[in-house]
């Protein structure tokens, strides 16, 4: 089985890295970017039997830091 872990910083928490991103598009003439956040995607390849409980524990635990960051699973 696989999984697709999305984690991107939640609203209201400073993203220094999507705003450098955006700083740098709006350099490259890319003037119509007015925001950017920056995440990080997580795949996993799972043993079977492995539960949304076991991957979502993995998030809790490791993979995002719950009081900065949210975190959305895909199942596949």
């Amino acid at each position: 089985m696989k999984a697709r872990v999305h984690v991107m910083l939640k609203n209201g928490v400073l993203d220094p890295q999507g705003e450098a991103v955006r700083h740098a598009l709006g350099a490259m003439g890319f003037d119509g970017v007015n925001g950017v956040r920056q995440g990080k995607v997580i795949d996993l390849d799972l043993a079977e039997g492995t539960t949304e409980a076991d991957v979502t524990a993995m998030c809790e635990k490791l993979l995002a830091n719950t009081v900065i960051e949210s975190y959305t699973v895909e199942l596949g």
